[in-house]
């Protein structure tokens, strides 16, 4: 039966699909700022905090929306804060900034109720168990860069609160038109 499961995963997840957190447009300027000079993947992606990837082909939105909205309804709004630059380390000094939503723990039990529910095997590489709630704002190289970059960020930026009120299904077609769109939002809460 997992080895069914898997081999339907394998069939069936795409990188042209996610689930995601989108802040609310309020919220852009300042993070839109900071992604215009350091991440090169703007131009393909809004803001936001992945919760599934690679996911469904949009083909099958219809029938994950389905099975969200129960979990969805019984998952209150709630309010995120971004003030604090991390950094994911790639390996050959290659690193990912992102900002760490505070509290991450709604972020978290959301994740998991997600990939219950839709019946995912998600592997992580460096923590198998560990899901690490993020929005990442650019990339970097060099260990000097990243530590100078991080230094400038955090002088820099002053905190964005925002309200969460729904995950977002987004679909992005093959190059050249390869920009991630909302194709299905389900609301938090009743």
């Amino acid at each position: 039966m997992a080895e069914s499961r898997s081999k339907f995963q394998r069939d069936f997840l795409t990188y042209q699909s996610a689930i995601v957190l989108i802040p609310p447009e309020e919220a852009w300027p300042a993070i839109q700022a900071i992604r215009q000079k350091y991440d090169r993947k703007m131009r393909r992606w809004m803001p936001h905090i992945t919760l599934v990837y690679p996911f469904w082909d949009h083909s099958r939105f219809d029938e994950a929306i389905e099975r969200l909205r129960p979990i969805c309804a019984h998952a209150s709004p709630f309010e995120v804060t971004l003030a604090e630059f991390r950094t994911f380390d790639h390996g050959r000094q290659r690193f990912t900034i992102w900002l760490a939503p505070r509290p991450k723990e709604p972020i978290v039990a959301l994740y998991r109720q997600l990939v219950t529910t839709l019946g995912l095997t998600v592997k992580r590489r460096q923590h198998p168990s560990e899901f690490t709630p993020h929005l990442s704002v650019g990339q970097v190289q060099g260990t000097n860069e990243r530590a100078r970059l991080l230094s400038q960020l955090t002088q820099e930026w002053c905190p964005v609160t925002f309200t969460i009120g729904q995950i977002h299904l987004i679909w992005r077609n093959l190059p050249p038109d390869d920009i991630f769109r909302v194709q299905k939002s389900v609301p938090l809460g009743n």
